[in-house]
């Protein structure tokens, strides 16, 4: 077991700093999150990926912004910038439900507080160190940054809001994962003062009257047509979502005002050899010591997990994660995976079980198109709706590689999937049988040795016109997977359970479809536990229909549940097996004219 002193953090105090005999700090982080030096934390990975350069780094975590603002004045100027994330999560998300009730517990805090950020920390944190150091630029970073970038709706506030450089005055906007951005910015800054106008993946502003449109951009409504017409802004997301999964995107720009917003094209996506050298940087994979003896939730969720990609080519409507991370997916290689898995092995309470051996999607590892050129000229924003590509390779080979490698490893016991698994996937049928075959044992090798009783999978609804909607597969491919699961289970004599995900007030959903959901989830014999009200997130197709009442890609209306009666009406279906909604759910069946549901929900 290796011990740890406290220069093996990156600082957080002075004394930290002094303790390593600095004088002086080339780049601040100041971080919505509390410290964990591990990661799948951004201010670790960013902090430990600029000391990698040689720079001298220190992380602010969760600085007061109530009181006099020493924590943003206690390590005084940086030579080079302040870099500024809400978290891991866009902040709002975090702190409040799709009621807008305040959450019981923020999972990157300390003993789960929930009164450690402000709302929009992006914004806040900006605003004071602008205040207080004027002259020393602000970099922006980090998912709620990053999904913002233009205009956007705003769920919590309920309006369209221009994009954060605006409101929160930073000098540059670093969207999705930040290694390469932030490496080429410090590499030009070494020599320029200025920040650079041309560096990918980043955006910034610019005076309207200074601006020079380049050929090949593309200019999108301005944020001032978008607050007069719904339309215009459901026809400005098509273009960004689709510019944001391209390998060679073009340049977009928007009007906000008198000045406009410039995103500069992504970089391509990261090489195998990038990704390793960010999850092999130096970390503890621990809380910083400020916090002994306070349980940090996320941390405890995650700390015997190994994350072995980057990214997402399933596009659903409702999710950000391709916006952020790609569509292409970035895989680790097996040595630098099994070094980690290696390291925790050593961890004091390791007991010999891997709680996740995944991604954003379980079972992505290694797919990619067979020709890239194909590849190169897609914009689609899913590889696998409506349906799977024909090039895309999804041989499950290198995932089950992976799988028992890490299994041989002294002191694994059991390493489970905790991430959800694409059943979509393990149900394509290939032109090549080898990969065909790979599925199916994948598919048996996933539910006899890698399942904690309890298969996270996550079909979303019943209802195949919401289900097109939200760009997941037809119901009848859950189905499928269901009894092949069952099957397997009674084979191997094993009582393990598949736990679905649904969610409600879904754009395009209504009452009728969430009624018959609970007929057919009844008829499957689910007591559904793991089910959610759609919450409208920056920066989705699902966002944009449900403010908009237009689909980004069709500009056809589209109907959503809104109000927190129409939302409740349609969640309730979802518990038709507790005594308590029994009555609700007859009278509103009676009131759509369902009332031949009664008897399938209630009937004896």
């Amino acid at each position: 077991m290796k011990e740890y002193k406290l220069t093996d953090w990156l600082p957080t105090t002075k004394k930290e700093i002094e303790l390593r005999g600095w004088t002086e700090l080339d780049v601040i982080l100041f971080s919505g999150d509390a410290y964990v030096d591990h990661p799948s934390f951004g201010a670790a990975v960013i902090g430990r990926m600029l000391e990698s350069q040689g720079l001298r780094v220190a992380i602010v975590p969760q600085p007061n912004w109530r009181d006099d603002l020493r924590d943003f004045k206690k390590l005084g100027r940086p030579r080079l910038f302040f870099g500024v994330s809400a978290g891991c999560m866009d902040s709002m998300v975090n702190k409040y439900t799709a009621n807008k009730r305040l959450r019981s517990e923020d999972a990157y805090t300390p003993d789960g507080r929930h009164d450690m950020r402000p709302e929009y920390p992006s914004i806040v944190y900006t605003q004071i160190l602008k205040k207080l150091y004027p002259d020393v630029p602000v970099v922006l970073g980090g998912i709620e940054a990053s999904l913002r970038r233009l205009t956007h709706y705003d769920y919590w506030e309920d309006k369209v809001r221009p994009s954060i450089l605006l409101e929160s005055g930073a000098d540059l906007l670093i969207y999705g994962m930040g290694e390469k951005p932030l490496t080429d910015l410090c590499k030009h800054l070494h020599h320029s003062p200025e920040l650079p106008k041309d560096l990918p993946q980043t955006a910034y502003l610019c005076p309207s009257k200074e601006f020079s449109p380049q050929e090949g951009d593309l200019r999108l409504f301005s944020h001032e047509d978008c607050l007069k017409d719904k339309k215009k802004q459901a026809e400005n997301f098509r273009h960004i979502e689709e510019e944001s999964n391209k390998y060679e995107a073009a340049r977009i720009w928007q009007e906000t005002g008198n000045q406009v917003v410039v995103v500069n094209p992504p970089y391509p996506p990261m090489t195998q050899g990038e990704l390793d050298m960010s999850f092999d940087l130096p970390y503890t994979r621990l809380p910083h010591p400020k916090y002994k003896g306070k349980r940090i939730p996320a941390f405890e969720m995650i700390k015997f997990s190994v994350n072995i990609h980057r990214g997402c080519f399933g596009g659903c409507a409702f999710c950000t994660i391709s916006a952020h991370q790609g569509k292409f997916i970035v895989s680790r290689s097996k040595e630098s995976i099994l070094r980690e898995v290696k390291a925790i092995t050593e961890m004091p309470d390791f007991k010999g079980y891997l709680s996740d051996l995944g991604g954003p999607s379980a079972n992505m590892y290694m797919m990619r198109g067979r020709d890239e050129k194909m590849c190169r000229r897609c914009k689609r924003p899913s590889c696998i709706h409506p349906k799977v590509c024909p090039n895309l390779n999804t041989d499950h080979r290198p995932l089950l590689d992976i799988y028992k490698s890490v299994d041989a490893l002294p002191g694994i016991k059991k390493s489970f999937i905790g991430s959800g698994v694409r059943y979509d996937l393990l149900l394509h049928e290939s032109k090549d049988p080898a990969v065909n075959q790979s599925t199916a044992q994948y598919t048996r090798e996933l539910i006899a040795r890698h399942v904690s009783g309890r298969l996270k999978v996550a079909p979303e609804h019943t209802s195949d016109r919401v289900l097109y909607l939200m760009r997941k597969p037809p119901f009848e491919q859950f189905q499928r997977f269901k009894r092949i699961f069952d099957k397997l289970n009674k084979e191997l004599n094993l009582r393990q359970q598949i736990i679905p995900y649904f969610i409600s007030s879904h754009p395009g959903c209504t009452e009728e479809d969430m009624a018959e959901l609970a007929v057919i989830t009844k008829r499957l014999d689910f007591h559904l536990e793991q089910v959610q009200d759609f919450t409208p997130t920056p920066m989705t197709v699902a966002t944009e229909a449900w403010y908009t009442g237009f689909h980004p890609y069709t500009l056809e209306p589209v109907f959503s549940a809104k109000t927190p009666k129409e939302k409740l009406a349609q969640r309730m279906f979802f518990f038709w097996y507790k005594p308590e909604e029994r009555r609700a759910i007859i009278s509103e069946l009676k009131r759509i004219g369902r009332s031949d549901l009664i008897d399938k929900l209630y009937g004896r």
